[in-house]
């Protein structure tokens, strides 16, 4: 056969596969060339693989995924239960001062406050008692400097 005739075989065949869409380019009848049967095997084969390694890995990724959602569900979990604890926690610390620390304080300082009226009117009397001493000797006519 001549390149003239495979060239206008081919285009006929071409032709005649374009008028029947239904008809398939692949006919078990006709012989094929092995090598390249077997490197569409081959291509088929790694397609295959490499399909199934990133169905495989999506597969993997989305199991990761639910383990942490689980785990940050769990760790949610317990942040709420100490937020409750501390909240808990919180409120009695607040009613313990309200009632039992607020009421001390508040005697403290009201000793605070009569301590210094209590202090304040000691050095009145202090002061006083420096007088009344004073005109006292003043009055015995006693002289601190000749003794």
């Amino acid at each position: 056969m001549s390149e003239e005739e495979v060239t206008w075989t081919g285009e006929r065949r071409n032709k005649d596969l374009r008028t029947f869409p239904s008809c398939s380019s692949f006919d078990l009848l006709d012989p094929h060339d092995p090598v390249l049967s077997r490197l569409a095997t081959q291509m088929f084969k790694r397609t295959n693989d490499y399909l199934q390694g990133e169905i495989a890995t999506g597969q993997e990724h989305y199991d990761l995924l639910e383990e942490i959602n689980r785990t940050v569900i769990i760790k949610y979990a317990d942040l709420q239960s100490l937020a409750v604890n501390i909240t808990k926690s919180l409120n009695e610390s607040n009613e313990k001062y309200e009632t039992e620390v607020k009421p001390l304080l508040e005697q403290i300082e009201d000793i605070h406050i009569e301590l210094s009226a209590l202090e304040a009117t000691a050095f009145r009397l202090d002061s006083y008692t420096k007088q009344l001493l004073g005109r006292f000797i003043e009055l015995l006519g006693i002289d601190n400097h000749s003794a």
